[in-house]
């Protein structure tokens, strides 16, 4: 299948068909894949989005639903409903989907969600709902693939094919014992090629990666990379097997995660729902550009206890934006980075050591060489060396703090439990603006007054 564009002739196909009968739009739908269609509802009234998933099978309702961005809020559609299309959908969804998409519904919604569907369903999604969204035990699908570690090839057999029947993928086949206690995987390659007469016992892998129900969902993303997993059980303290993690489930993880970092590092709240409206937007962003505002007032009064020296030598005004915003670029830049490597490893002391003098090395060879261009510049524009040594030793200087500043501030927050990346850019900011005005007009009250 070729990836899916949305353009403005699908939409307007899609209008004009809401506008008509329910026979065309039926047919128009049927072009269309679920994942599409969820695409297609980015840009249609609530009240359309109801309409469709009315009329649509509810087999491809679930996956549109699933496949739906949450900032489109599934649940709300879900929500209004008639009750026996809801049941049917409901059946459908995955439990992992399912308990996703009831999570957001107010608490006397929830309930009624689930009275209407079947016990055992129920009582699956109000096990999941108990853990915290963003971990392991959040994101698993209780729906797993499970045999006996006493059972032989052909027993094995007939019970995967008895419980595939409510899964749509596998990949792995889990071995517990009688109480429910993973013992280990076997691949169902191996139990196929295996003797009839082998138990499973002898085919089980023991050495396997695993993770508990409380494991954080970005550990459970970097195991399932790092060990090029298509799936990770997940059990409790007692290794209780609970159900299993896919990679598909992962993907969506790294995207929420690394959306909410760049968020973060851009001093955005990872509340602000990138689809929403302005009032959401403005309460999301004005208490950290409050914060930044107090910062600015910090490297101002650096500039007004040099004012004499600014004074007698204006030229230097022009020369501080540069060697201010040249360092806020060089400091974003270094925390970038260490950002995310710890986001994709948490760093040891050597790793840490490392990673700040890297930092600080590529600080000092970009400031030296930026500042030996503006250097050049000074000499010729104002025809004045010692100029051009003040700008040349400030841009490098600062762009030495950029380095120090971008790596060690976010992995010094780490170390006392605060997040990296939400409050280190204002921090840096500050650093390399005060840094940067107290090092060019330092510099020139003792060289050039």
């Amino acid at each position: 299948m070729q990836s899916f564009e949305l353009d403005k002739t699908d939409l307007q196909r899609v209008k004009q068909a809401l506008e008509g009968d329910e026979e065309n739009l039926k047919s128009l739908l049927s072009e269309y894949h679920a994942s599409e269609i969820a695409i297609l509802f980015e840009n249609i009234p609530q009240e359309s989005r109801e309409r469709i998933i009315h009329i649509l099978p509810a087999e491809i309702a679930s996956e549109v639903l699933s496949e739906m961005d949450a900032e489109i809020h599934p649940e709300k559609i879900l929500e209004n409903l008639h009750p026996e299309k809801r049941s049917e959908i409901l059946e459908e969804l995955d439990y992992d989907d399912a308990t996703d998409i009831i999570s957001q519904l107010p608490e006397h919604k929830k309930e009624e969600l689930l009275g209407e569907m079947d016990e055992e369903d129920a009582t699956q999604i109000r096990n999941l709902l108990t853990f915290p969204e963003d971990t392991a035990g959040g994101i698993m699908n209780t729906e797993v693939i499970k045999v006996n570690l006493g059972l032989t090839k052909m027993q094995a057999i007939d019970e995967i094919i008895r419980q595939s029947e409510e899964i749509e993928e596998f990949y792995t086949i889990n071995v517990v014992n009688d109480n429910n206690q993973l013992q280990g995987i076997v691949s169902l390659k191996d139990i196929i090629k295996a003797k009839y007469t082998i138990h499973i016992s002898e085919l089980v892998n023991h050495e396997f990666v695993y993770v508990k129900a409380q494991t954080d969902q970005e550990e459970v993303a970097r195991l399932i990379s790092q060990y090029n997993l298509t799936t990770i059980p997940v059990v409790d303290d007692e290794m209780h097997l609970l159900g299993r993690i896919t990679f598909d489930d992962v993907i969506d993880v790294m995207e929420a995660e690394n959306t909410e970092d760049i968020l973060k590092i851009s001093g955005v709240s990872e509340d602000e729902e990138l689809s929403g409206n302005w009032k959401e937007a403005v309460k999301s962003r004005l208490p950290w550009l409050v914060i930044n505002l107090a910062t600015a007032f910090l490297a101002a009064s650096v500039t007004w206890n040099f004012k004499s020296t600014i004074e007698r030598l204006v030229v230097l005004s022009g020369y501080m934006t540069i060697i201010a915003g040249m360092g806020g670029n060089a400091a974003t830049q270094a925390l970038a980075v260490t950002v995310r490597r710890i986001s994709l490893n948490d760093l040891s002391d050597r790793q840490a050591y490392q990673t700040i003098l890297k930092e600080i090395t590529v600080g000092v060879i970009n400031g030296a060489a930026n500042g030996f261009i503006v250097f050049l510049v000074a000499i010729f524009y104002n025809s004045n060396p010692m100029l051009g040594l003040v700008v040349f030793l400030a841009m490098t200087g600062n762009l030495f703090i950029a380095g120090i500043a971008g790596s060690t501030i976010p992995l010094l927050l780490k170390r006392v439990g605060i997040d990296p990346a939400i409050a280190s850019s204002i921090i840096i900011t500050t650093f390399t603006d005060v840094f940067g005005f107290l090092l060019i007009l330092g510099l020139a009250s003792k060289l050039l007054l």
